[in-house]
């Protein structure tokens, strides 16, 4: 059985002046070695939890223990073993992309020449060496994402706290993150937490997933356990012109993704019966198939 990294027990946070929790109750545990998403909507207080397990917020209520250590106590044993990357880092505006990785480097205690020689690992494996000498304030977006995850690699941390680390990435510089994950998980057994809202995405490489919705942690477990609350489901995706929504029987409950694209859940023994009374004239095309970690975000997040 592997070890506790992060014990949360019933952390609620009440920003000043606001009637509404951003976290209400949380309880979570994270174990060694596990990669584990943290999915939820805009809004879902995602980002206040894993702010207040780096110790950049202090919990109204509860209590957050990293490595048997109470994080509001012992700050700076969050800095030893946890690499951080936040959404926004606006420290290293002033900093060159080689200059940020060296000098976090240099404060996470290596020598000058093992600072220099993290600095070109890690330029090498996010390829970005042509941005060495480049100020991060003239970075892209998709490029500034590339630093802060660099930067909070440097020195190969045991755990990783990632706050949405696709977020503006081109489809191959996505690629390039979460095959680099999963081989610092196998390679080093790094524990990995990471925030987003692109479920199709996290299923590629997750242990573990937490769903959260308005404050609250509404579903834990393995993706395939928690499949089961809608694996008696087949997901089926319907494709039209937005401007021309299909009929639908009155009793089929509909989502929409985007505009031009529903999804809906049907019973494995009535999917035949309601593709017979589609008009697929009215359609671009339709897919059916079984449930995936999307329909369990969808199922929590709206149900």
């Amino acid at each position: 059985m592997s070890s506790i990294v992060y014990e949360i027990r019933g952390i609620t946070k009440i920003y000043p002046g606001t009637a509404q929790p951003a976290n209400v109750g949380v309880s979570l545990e994270i174990h060694e070695g596990e990669i584990f998403g943290l999915l939820g909507d805009n809004g879902a207080g995602k980002t206040t939890v894993v702010r207040q397990m780096v110790g950049v917020l202090v919990p109204t209520s509860g209590s957050i223990r990293l490595l048997g250590r109470d994080v509001r106590r012992d700050p700076i044993h969050v800095a030893t073993y946890v690499g951080y990357m936040p959404q926004e880092a606006r420290a290293l505006n002033n900093a060159t992309v080689g200059g940020a990785l060296f000098c976090t480097a240099r404060l996470r205690g290596l020598s000058r020449r093992d600072a220099a020689r993290e600095r070109d690992r890690l330029l090498a494996q996010w390829e970005i060496g042509a941005l060495r000498d480049v100020p991060s304030s003239r970075l892209s977006g998709g490029e500034r994402r590339l630093l802060r995850l660099a930067v909070a690699m440097v020195g190969a941390p045991p755990m990783l706290i990632l706050d949405e680390p696709t977020n503006d990435l081109a489809p191959q510089r996505r690629r390039l993150v979460w095959e680099t994950l999963s081989e610092m998980n196998r390679a080093w057994g790094t524990t990995v937490l990471f925030i987003t809202h692109d479920a199709i995405e996290a299923e590629r490489v997750i242990r573990r997933v937490g769903i959260m919705r308005e404050g609250r942690l509404v579903a834990v477990g393995a993706p395939a356990a928690l499949k089961q609350e809608v694996d008696r489901k087949l997901r089926l995706e319907l494709f039209f012109r937005p401007a021309a929504p299909p009929r639908l029987p009155e009793a089929l409950d509909v989502h929409e993704l985007q505009p031009g694209r529903w999804i809906t859940w049907v019973d494995r023994s009535e999917a035949s019966a309601l593709l017979d009374r589609l008009d697929l004239e009215q359609l671009e095309d339709f897919r059916l198939y079984s449930a995936t970690l999307e329909d369990l975000y969808v199922h929590y997040t709206t149900g």
